[in-house]
């Protein structure tokens, strides 16, 4: 096979347009195992790990953006206030995987077993892409993430990178798999509670054929922080009917299959321990910072 090799943005997107055929690579770290398994054989690449301009990240306004080309490793030296993501890059392969993963890797590979993914769906996150002529548009991540391994891409369009709104409230990610390290999630979950709109927030990864939210879950204990007091008393707990009943909607929300790493039952049950886990956490560091206070 043939690799192109830009060294800026534009002359990127130039090579983009001109062979829409041409399947982009950063990292490698999932494109590369697929090639070698001979999954996929593209007559050409273009090697997007040389492009300053998709490894950044800013904070403006109130809105993160998180470049397409940074990898799992700056990402949990660079941005630790962004807790779950931090998690959530942590938890990916091995260390020398986290130094050539990118963010953009994941969004463009699709996987619902994609560690990030969960994170950029609780944050409401939009995916930023851009063509020849430097034309963005942002597409919301539910409308990006079609499919198992599809996206909304155009094929002259690359990844710039995604963006949102941090939230002020405790927030975390965690996965279950086969081992404790370096393993593909079997199930995973991003929570997160923002006071500021008195929302909680819980999506899902590798049990449906995308990453998905738990909009019943959702619903379910917003409306029972707000009749205990919760959202205005960070010392308020909730009772165990209202954290089971949580979990169960959690578990219900899921649409998993059983495949060689998990039965459907299996990842059903797994996100419903994960969920009464991470409300575990969130209701200690409200109860934490409330004693402070």
């Amino acid at each position: 096979m043939d690799v192109l090799l830009p060294t800026t943005l534009e002359e990127a997107l130039e090579m983009r347009a001109a062979n829409p055929q041409a399947v982009p690579i950063a990292g490698g770290t999932d494109l590369m195992v697929a090639v070698n398994f001979d999954a996929i054989r593209p007559e050409l690449m273009i090697d997007l790990a040389r492009l300053p301009e998709l490894g950044t990240w800013d904070l403006e306004d109130g809105v993160l953006f998180v470049g397409a080309g940074m990898t799992y490793s700056r990402i949990v030296r660079e941005l630790p206030q962004m807790r779950a993501l931090a998690q959530a890059s942590r938890s990916v392969g091995s260390p020398q995987i986290r130094n050539r993963g990118t963010l953009g890797g994941n969004l463009g590979t699709a996987s619902p077993a994609g560690d990030s993914l969960p994170v950029l769906a609780v944050h409401d996150a939009e995916v930023v892409l851009v063509a020849a002529g430097g034309r963005e548009r942002s597409v919301p991540w539910d409308e990006f993430l079609v499919g198992v391994k599809r996206t909304s891409l155009e094929p002259h369009e690359l990844i710039l990178g995604a963006r949102w709104r941090p939230l002020g409230g405790p927030e975390s990610f965690s996965k279950v798999g086969m081992r404790n390290a370096m393993v593909i999630a079997v199930a995973s979950l991003c929570f997160a509670l923002d006071p500021l709109t008195r929302t909680a927030r819980v999506a899902l990864g590798s049990v449906a054929p995308t990453v998905i939210r738990a909009p019943e879950a959702e619903a379910f204990l917003g409306e029972a922080m707000e009749r205990a007091g919760a959202w205005d008393d960070a010392s308020a707990s909730l009772s165990e009917e209202v954290v089971e009943g949580f979990a169960e909607r959690v578990a219900a929300s899921a649409r998993p299959i059983d495949d060689i790493r998990g039965s459907a039952g299996y990842r059903r049950r797994a996100v419903g321990v994960l969920a009464r886990r991470a409300l575990s956490w969130a209701a200690g560091e409200r109860a934490a910072e409330a004693m402070a206070s």
